[in-house]
């Protein structure tokens, strides 16, 4: 690649805190069928996976945490936060907007949770994204296969990409996540990422070279099984 990145995202450390909050309650059968009911009482961050995302490696690329420098209000904060997202959303520029006070995102966002809620970027963000055209056309299995390569190759040169898990025209899956790492096995590339939903542990997200079809396994939103993935944030059209 030609941008050389720093270091690589850090699960725990470049995430945050707080949960993009789900509206509805999934329950899953047997077979896998899935029934839905409104989540109550209705949660006041929902729909923010995109932004969460985005927002995330915006800090990787373009903030310098500093803890022993004097803390600010939040006025101060919430001017750094723009800063920091105002920048490139797909390399890093060199520049670093100083967050004082605290050692990483993760503690930032405990700290400041409504202050980044607010200042994140609104739901809206997750759906007028450039790159969502992509999942209106066909994904192939060749695409999914240079797509787990293109992956790997990225995290191995400290690059965390951005990748939307779809299942178009199904909308049983329309979500993001940060690939940050990736174990190769004989069979296929099982890749650790961040998922905004589900803070507090790395999901796992596997390639089958066989099948050239990703998977991701159960949770409290999703059955488990196949899907697509297609990276974002990477370019000019995507």
């Amino acid at each position: 690649m030609a941008t050389k990145f720093p270091r690589k995202f850090e699960f725990g450390r470049d995430t945050f805190a707080f949960a993009n909050e789900l509206v509805w309650e999934y329950e899953f059968d047997a077979a896998g069928k899935m029934t839905t009911r409104p989540r109550v009482p209705r949660p006041d961050y929902a729909h923010h996976c995109f932004v969460l995302t985005r927002a995330a490696r915006q800090f990787l690329y373009h903030a310098e945490f500093r803890p022993d420098e004097t803390s600010v209000d939040d006025d101060r904060y919430r001017a750094l936060v723009r800063q920091v997202l105002a920048g490139n959303p797909r390399v890093p520029d060199g520049k670093r907007v100083v967050i004082p006070g605290y050692p990483d995102l993760h503690h930032f966002s405990v700290a400041k949770e409504r202050l980044l809620k607010g200042g994140c970027g609104g739901a809206w963000r997750s759906y007028v994204l450039r790159s969502h055209w992509r999942m209106l056309f066909p994904i192939s299995r060749a695409h999914q296969d240079w797509t787990a390569r293109q992956m790997l190759a990225e995290v191995r040169e400290h690059f965390s990409p951005i990748v939307h898990l779809v299942n178009f025209p199904s909308l049983n899956i329309n979500h993001g996540m940060i690939v940050y790492d990736a174990t190769e096995e004989s069979g296929g590339i099982h890749f650790s990422a961040y998922d905004p939903n589900r803070p507090a542990a790395p999901a796992r997200l596997t390639f089958d070279r066989a099948r050239r079809t990703f998977s991701l396994p159960p949770n409290i939103y999703w059955a488990g099984g196949d899907l697509n993935v297609i990276e974002i944030f990477r370019n000019w059209i995507l």
